[in-house]
């Protein structure tokens, strides 16, 4: 790696060891994923069975859970009724 500095420009050989323990975007499959945008796919994922869809009254949902602000706050849940198909989120 090289220094961003244009002064400075050190080097510093890759700790392959390091990077061997993250993992890049290509290695990741889709369960790795949280799709949240309007055309993400929620069948199969968890069931939410204390919720109620405004729009057709059903009570049951899939959802999801995405970390949308700073870590010391609860995470966002993303909901897809299982009935009608409407969108909603809660935050906790």
């Amino acid at each position: 790696m090289v220094c961003a500095n244009d002064d400075c420009q050190a080097t510093v050989a890759k700790d392959e060891e390091r990077a061997a323990e993250f993992v890049s975007t290509e290695a990741q499959d889709d369960s790795d994923v949280i799709e949240t945008e309007e055309g993400a796919d929620f069948e199969g994922k968890p069931t939410a069975k204390d919720v109620h869809c405004d729009k057709c009254g059903h009570d049951v949902a899939w959802y999801t859970i995405k970390q949308t602000a700073s870590a010391d706050e609860a995470p966002t849940r993303f909901f897809k009724c299982k009935e009608c198909g409407y969108r909603w989120r809660e935050y906790n």
